[in-house]
């Protein structure tokens, strides 16, 4: 096949309405995609975080691109599940994920915090197509998520409730109010997942405030915990599985991560948790992602691979 027609036959794959369900082979290969598209949005930008959205990418890629039953054309689409990234600052690799999956252009990407773009620092339901609620104050987002569970089950509406967390984040009391509210309601429509990379802004979490052992403590509120290897894609597919199968109970998935992985130099440094790369320092971690700045940027400006996405409003055109 024609190296153009299959890139525009992938995207539009990509964008397909429902639960995608993609094998973890071809999951690796869009999780190193994911990964580039975070790096040169930094270098463009000059501003945003990049540990933790390097962290999120590979469970985030089976999320997306496996597990959700999404309409990326109709972010309203009333059969939809429902996701929400609690830990919201990560927002390189939840645009880059929404791009990929067809919520807006790629081209977009290279607005990231420009007042030009609908890409805020933080997510905002008011400015970005599927964004379902706006994030950024730690600790909120599991609130969120039960209330939409428990709704769902009001309902009687089939969706399951996706929220994303962090590890630092378990340190906020909201996180266990909440967790003792779904614990408490059985909320097995519900699935949270850690992105336990031991960091957070400075320094270890451990050392900051333990929140050690946190699997038993998950357990204590009646959630039914799973540890994985958050960068094992098989592992991760698994653990979705076995929430979805589980029954009478909230699933949590904490997924053993790496601050900055993929990134040799960045990886397992709370450093970069908020600065973004300079200009020679993410031309050396996109070579070391098998791509340079000028590649992977025209990938991202092209038109061609984005042939069947509507811009989003106030977006780059």
């Amino acid at each position: 096949m024609n190296p153009d027609i299959a890139r525009v036959t992938d995207a539009r794959d990509a964008h397909r309405a429902g639960r995608l369900g993609w094998p973890a082979e071809r999951l690796r290969a869009k999780a190193l995609e994911i990964r580039r598209d975070i790096i040169t949005m930094l270098v463009q930008s000059q501003s945003g975080h990049t540990g933790g959205p390097l962290s999120v990418a590979d469970f985030g890629t089976a999320l997306f691109f496996h597990e959700l039953n999404v309409d990326p054309r109709d972010p309203a689409w009333p059969e939809r599940d429902f996701w929400h990234f609690s830990i919201g600052h990560v927002t390189p690799v939840i645009y880059s994920l929404m791009a990929e999956r067809g919520y807006f252009p790629r081209r977009d990407l290279m607005q990231f915090r420009s007042f030009a773009g609908h890409l805020q620092g933080h997510p905002s339901h008011h400015d970005t197509p599927g964004i379902e609620v706006s994030s950024g104050s730690l600790g909120q987002g599991l609130s969120v998520c039960s209330g939409v569970a428990m709704a769902a089950r009001i309902d009687r509406h089939p969706r399951r409730v996706y929220c994303v967390m962090g590890d630092g984040e378990q340190q906020e009391g909201q996180v266990w109010e909440a967790a003792m509210f779904a614990g408490h309601r059985r909320l097995d429509n519900l699935c949270a997942v850690i992105d336990y990379n031991r960091k957070q802004i400075d320094g270890d979490v451990e050392e900051i405030c333990g929140i050690g052992p946190l699997a038993d403590k998950w357990r204590a509120f009646r959630w039914n915990a799973i540890e994985v290897d958050g960068h094992d894609l098989d592992a991760i597919l698994a653990a979705f599985a076995a929430a979805r199968a589980h029954r009478d109970a909230p699933t949590v998935i904490l997924a053993h991560t790496v601050m900055g992985k993929g990134v040799p130099f960045m990886e397992d440094d709370h450093r970069w948790h908020g600065k973004p790369p300079g200009p020679a320092e993410g031309e050396r971690a996109l070579r070391e992602l098998g791509t340079t700045f000028a590649e992977w940027s025209a990938r991202l400006l092209g038109a061609d691979t984005d042939p069947d996405v509507v811009p989003a409003g106030g977006g780059a055109r």
